[in-house]
């Protein structure tokens, strides 16, 4: 697998928290519902989803899309 960790700058625990299931659920190359829940809660626990975490969201569409994570346990 071709991970290569985000180069954006990180500006809140919020985005550091989303930041560590996305490079986790790369680094794996898999995301289970369980992984979506964790991420969905984590996202939405401060109410408004900064520009940081939108683009660790679109990471995660992005490698879904490209085949490179797969969906288990849905």
């Amino acid at each position: 697998m071709n991970y290569q960790p985000s180069i954006y700058t990180i500006n809140t625990q919020a985005e550091i928290a989303v930041k560590q299931i996305v490079d986790r659920i790369l680094i794996s190359g898999r995301m289970s519902r369980q992984d979506h829940t964790l991420l969905t809660s984590t996202i939405l626990s401060n109410g408004d989803i900064s520009d940081g975490e939108r683009r660790q969201i679109n990471r995660i569409f992005d490698h879904i899309q490209t085949g490179q994570i797969k969906l288990v346990n849905w």
